[in-house]
């Protein structure tokens, strides 16, 4: 059975961010295509057809009057190139059911998430006003700069590849180059590269290249951002900005801040990357350590930061807005940056998979030893702040802009017994907000009694972070509303047999 869709937990569904309901009593409706669209473009979902979505968000079956006329219908409009540039289903990807008394007929239909390389999805033969997009009030327009950064992400070459052919390469910052080349020769003493001229080294490593427009070395697109300029990098990418910001005093707006369009250093990736770095860890703990006589000072929360860093400017989509913002607070320490993930959230928590929108700057990195080729570097930072026993990262994906952003708590977990009761003593002594009690009411009314169920199963339903579920769960339960079965590993919850 896929996770989208169950038919024994019918009763218990709602529309969501992956599921939609139609009643497609006179055929086709026009939004079912509207729907396709949207889930290809985030991450899946199923289409029900035959069904109607009730006042209270409650489902009835309503039944399919030619199920094969529909379906025919449905296969060929999807594979009709002048309403759906792209059909990404299988015949496996509808399956047919007959429910209740009446024996109605409903079809799923499953839409699997889009690759990358065939983003966007768009309907009716018009790329920018028919690319749409999920969220949990259903199906919305892309903007033209949605769509462009799809195009954008399409090509096996990423963006920082360009070769930059009316750029010299004396616009580069040869300090921050003699910086890096420093750092590179430390750390990888006899290096091939080490005996080549600035030039020769800078093609090297992917930061400039020979173009067929004039035959000349000029810089890459990854060698202007790591190694150029402020005033040189915007020419070319306009939305360019670097933004750190810590915020250790609430009476105080920043109590340090640094700008890569300050014009008192140089602005670039490189630099910012190391500025941004050692502000980051000065009030990281150090264990004292010795290791062959000397005292080590680097830690795995040091080498979580540093993936994290370098993961957040690695992937950034620099033609997209609002820049790339680092914020440091006394509790946690937020990492944002332009454009929605490529291999989808899921898959960059689980890793294996490193497809970076920025490969040129990754290999850079991947020379000082900076950042992980191989797809581990998120599910490595997710591991350490397990052993250091903080609170889980939390990994989002925004649209409209898109945005990435990852949070990294260094507030410990709470042992799940005094959760329980902490929730208790909280629940009890405030007030609980309409919006919080609408989330107690649909747990209670999604679960059937008897049935345990794991917070993620939960998540999707709320449309919260799985952070909050719990917290949601955890109160159930100290209300004696749920119960629990008990465990750390592997807690689940499900409804007594009298509430």
């Amino acid at each position: 059975m896929r996770e989208e869709f169950d038919i024994s937990q019918f009763d218990k569904y709602r529309e969501d961010n992956r599921r939609e309901v139609k009643k497609a009593n006179g055929g086709l409706p026009n939004s079912l295509w509207d729907t396709y669209s949207s889930f290809a473009n985030c991450y899946g979902g199923v289409i029900i057809l035959g069904v109607k979505e009730e006042e209270d968000g409650s489902w009835r079956t309503t039944g399919l009057q030619n199920e094969s006329k529909l379906r025919k219908d449905f296969w060929d409009t999807i594979n009709n190139p002048k309403k759906v540039n792209l059909n990404l289903l299988t015949d496996d990807d509808i399956e047919t059911y007959t429910m209740g008394e009446r024996k109605d007929v409903i079809m799923v239909i499953y839409v699997p998430m889009a690759k990358r390389e065939q983003k966007p999805i768009y309907i009716n033969n018009d790329i920018f006003n028919g690319t749409f997009r999920r969220n949990y009030e259903g199906d919305y327009h892309c903007t033209r700069l949605q769509v462009k950064a799809m195009l954008r992400d399409q090509t096996e070459r990423t963006m920082d590849m360009e070769i930059l052919d009316k750029v010299p390469m004396e616009d580069l910052n040869y300090d921050t180059i003699h910086g890096y080349r420093n750092s590179h020769r430390t750390l990888k003493e006899g290096h091939p590269f080490e005996r080549l001229n600035d030039h020769e080294y800078l093609r090297s490593i992917g930061a400039a290249a020979i173009s067929e427009e004039d035959g000349q070395l000029h810089p890459t697109a990854a060698g202007m951002l790591m190694f150029g300029n402020e005033y040189n990098i915007v020419r070319h990418f306009p939305e360019y900005f670097l933004d750190y910001r810590e915020e250790m005093d609430s009476a105080i707006r920043w109590t340090d801040r640094l700008q890569s369009s300050s014009g008192e250093w140089s602005g670039n990736v490189f630099d910012f990357y190391f500025r941004v770095y050692n502000k980051m860890i000065k009030d990281i703990k150090v264990p004292f350590k010795m290791k062959g006589g000397e005292r080590i000072d680097d830690t795995p929360v040091h080498q979580a930061l540093r993936e994290a860093l370098a993961n957040c400017l690695i992937n950034a989509d620099y033609h997209g807005s609002r820049g790339v913002v680092i914020r440091k607070e006394t509790d946690k320490i937020t990492f944002a940056n332009p454009g929605y993930v490529r291999t989808g959230k899921k898959q960059m928590r689980m890793g294996g998979e490193s497809d970076p929108r920025n490969k040129s700057l990754m290999k850079m990195f991947n020379l000082i030893n900076i950042g992980e080729r191989a797809g581990s570097g998120v599910p490595n930072i997710f591991n350490v702040w397990n052993d250091e026993g903080f609170v889980e990262p939390v990994i989002e994906e925004r649209f409209d802009p898109d945005r990435t952003v990852l949070t990294l708590s260094f507030v410990k977990k709470v042992p799940e017994k005094s959760a329980g009761k902490k929730a208790l003593e909280k629940s009890a002594g405030k007030k609980v907000t309409k919006k919080t009690q609408e989330h107690y009411d649909k747990i209670l009314s999604f679960m059937e009694a008897g049935r345990w169920y794991k917070a993620n199963e939960l998540t999707e339903v709320l449309g919260v972070k799985e952070t909050r579920t719990k917290m949601l769960l955890r109160t159930l339960v100290a209300d004696k509303k749920l119960e629990d079965n008990g465990v750390t590993k592997g807690r689940a919850y499900r409804k007594p047999d009298k509430i």
